[in-house]
């Protein structure tokens, strides 16, 4: 192992699919060796079964141990994380780790899009110890490391974040007592006064959100067990005196949120009272669970197992009309086994709004009207120039990968 080597750590359970695409991501990480710990149940490890991962057969929904155990085969000094429904930009290891020049890092975090690939899901953020978010504004560019406030952390996500491995070792790494829920929060505050947490905007992920145990394809909660017995285990630990305050805000936070699907039509009134019932059932489920201090994690020195590149250098990108897809998607192919890193830019008449995904067969593809918003920001600009449209939009990939 170099010094400074990256370790990604990825826990997958029962979505094999999206764990081979994001391990498929992960080989087109350019700049950086890095090696990939795969934590999953036994159909997740057959599906990227490879001599060049590490892989630890687990399946019990508690992703805080899933991780630990990721963690103790780890061999790199700083150790990432990405979730198995998500995929990584090219750029997004390499722009983690440089921030670990700094030897005040002890963590780092990026920037998450959500389904589309276009909006962001989540920029930056402080946090409580009431576990409350403070939205950060920060500049798109650069590395960044904002206060966060008296008392606060800056939130690293849980599907983007890096630490520092003796740091997140020496407190014990992540509490099983957050199956789901509040599990790098957490880390977040115990860290605090360890040292400083970086954010890169352009260090990027794209997040799926698929569906679980926990939840539908549309985000629909199956059960809020999880997060009402997280919340307590997280006041407990770090806001004691506010229990009551932080059960009665949980349970209008919650009611909110399901009011907002009772009022899309997407649940029923009893299927709103049975999850407000999950959510009371957890609460007193994580006042139950034993807690204690944290012991720094042991063990030997796991050896380095650098993951194998599909990515030489170098990118590709093709552009072509909705009917020519079939041509492009084979072209893409074609030259994702030469080594390319590929976007396909499919585009039709009009102002549809674009969208942009990480194929399983390894190459980008963003769809949508020549005039179409790929910026949901921005404002759409009817009849402007082919050329320059073109041009807008590859200079926007090449913040995220190479385009020739």
């Amino acid at each position: 192992m170099t010094a400074g080597g990256l370790s990604v750590i990825v826990v997958s359970r029962h979505r094999p699919a999206a764990l081979a695409r994001c391990v498929t991501g992960l080989r087109q990480q350019l700049g950086v060796a890095l090696e990939v710990v795969v934590v999953a149940d036994s159909a997740g490890i057959a599906a990227v079964q490879a001599d060049d991962l590490k892989l630890v057969t687990f399946d019990e929904a508690n992703i805080s141990a899933a991780r630990n155990l990721g963690l103790a085969q780890a061999a790199g000094e700083i150790i990432a994380f990405i979730d198995d429904d998500a995929v990584a930009e090219p750029t997004w290891a390499w722009r983690l780790l440089a921030a670990f020049e700094d030897a005040g890092t002890v963590a780092a975090t990026g920037y998450v899009r959500g389904r589309n690939g276009i909006s962001l899901q989540w920029r930056c953020s402080s946090v409580d110890a009431l576990g409350l978010d403070h939205e950060v504004a920060l500049p798109d560019e650069g590395v960044h490391y904002p206060d966060p406030g008296p008392g606060r952390a800056i939130k690293t996500q849980g599907t983007n974040c890096a630490f520092r491995a003796s740091v997140l070792r020496g407190i014990g790494g992540f509490d099983p007592n957050y199956r789901f829920y509040f599990d790098e929060t957490d880390v977040n505050l115990r860290l605090l006064g360890a040292g400083k947490t970086a954010v890169i905007p352009l260090a990027q992920v794209h997040h799926g959100y698929l569906e679980s145990e926990r939840r539908r394809a549309d985000r629909v909660p199956l059960s809020l067990h999880e997060i009402g017995a997280s919340t307590a285990v997280f006041l407990r630990r770090h806001a004691a005196e506010e229990i009551e305050a932080g059960r009665l805000r949980l349970i209008e936070e919650q009611g909110r949120r399901l009011d907002g699907y009772l009022a899309g039509r997407k649940i029923d009134r009893a299927e709103a009272e049975r999850l407000m019932g999950t959510l009371a059932l957890g609460w007193q489920d994580g006042l139950a669970r034993p807690m204690s201090r944290l012991a720094p994690l042991q063990g030997s020195a796991p050896s380095w197992r650098e993951l194998k590149k599909t990515a030489t250098g170098g990118g590709v990108l093709l552009i072509g009309w909705r009917w020519s897809l079939p041509r492009l998607r084979a072209e893409a192919e074609r030259q994702v086994k030469a080594g390319k890193i590929v976007t396909v830019l499919c585009l039709s008449a009009g102002v549809r709004r674009h969208w942009q995904e990480f194929s399983a067969a390894g190459y980008w593809l963003q769809k949508g009207g020549i005039w179409g918003l790929s910026d949901r920001k921005a404002p759409i600009s009817v009849g402007k120039r082919y050329s320059k449209r073109l041009a807008e939009l590859s200079s926007e990939f090449r913040r995220f990968r190479p385009v020739n």
